[in-house]
């Protein structure tokens, strides 16, 4: 699994903080897209567009999710014991922001559906199972969304004519 997700060939897709932050993006809206057809289609009408939706969004999800992966260098999907200090390090400041930026994404959706209930006159039973269902994948795919905007470039070569400080 370390060998898969330290490849080299896709190393182009991610190379640059812009193009990390595109496939983060491109991965947010492909899950909320995903999340609201899911929704339609369990909680809703079952309307069939949404399932070809869903589906149809599912190989591009995987595409991108492969992308961060090999962006973050498995920082995520790895054991520990095969991960570097400064690797576990940076898991852990990634799993802490998330962390915090789901548990004010739990916030917010409490307080939404509860004014939703109180002030719109809405079935707060309604709306219970499709929020918990996006707060909980916002929960699982948070981590991998901040790792992949907190990676830092690929130090430059040295063999383009520097060769490092004088004298060494």
């Amino acid at each position: 699994m370390f060998a898969l997700m330290n490849r080299e060939e896709g190393a182009a897709l991610h190379a640059t903080a812009v193009r990390r932050r595109l496939f983060v993006g491109a991965h947010i809206l492909m899950t909320v897209a995903s999340v609201v057809c899911w929704n339609v289609v369990v909680f809703g009408g079952r309307q069939v567009w949404a399932l070809v939706a869903t589906l149809a969004l599912l190989l591009p999800w995987c595409f991108v999710t492969g992308v961060l992966n090999s962006a973050t260098r498995g920082l995520l999907e790895l054991r520990g014991r095969v991960l570097d200090e400064r690797q576990l390090a940076d898991r852990d400041r990634a799993r802490a922001r998330a962390h915090r930026l789901t548990s004010g994404l739990l916030l917010a959706a409490a307080l939404g559906v509860g004014a939703a209930g109180w002030i719109g006159d809405v079935q707060v039973e309604g709306l219970i199972a499709p929020v918990l269902t996006a707060v909980l994948v916002a929960h699982w795919l948070m981590p991998l969304w901040v790792a992949g905007l907190m990676v830092r470039d690929e130090p430059s070569d040295l063999s383009e004519g520097n060769e490092g400080p004088v004298g060494s």
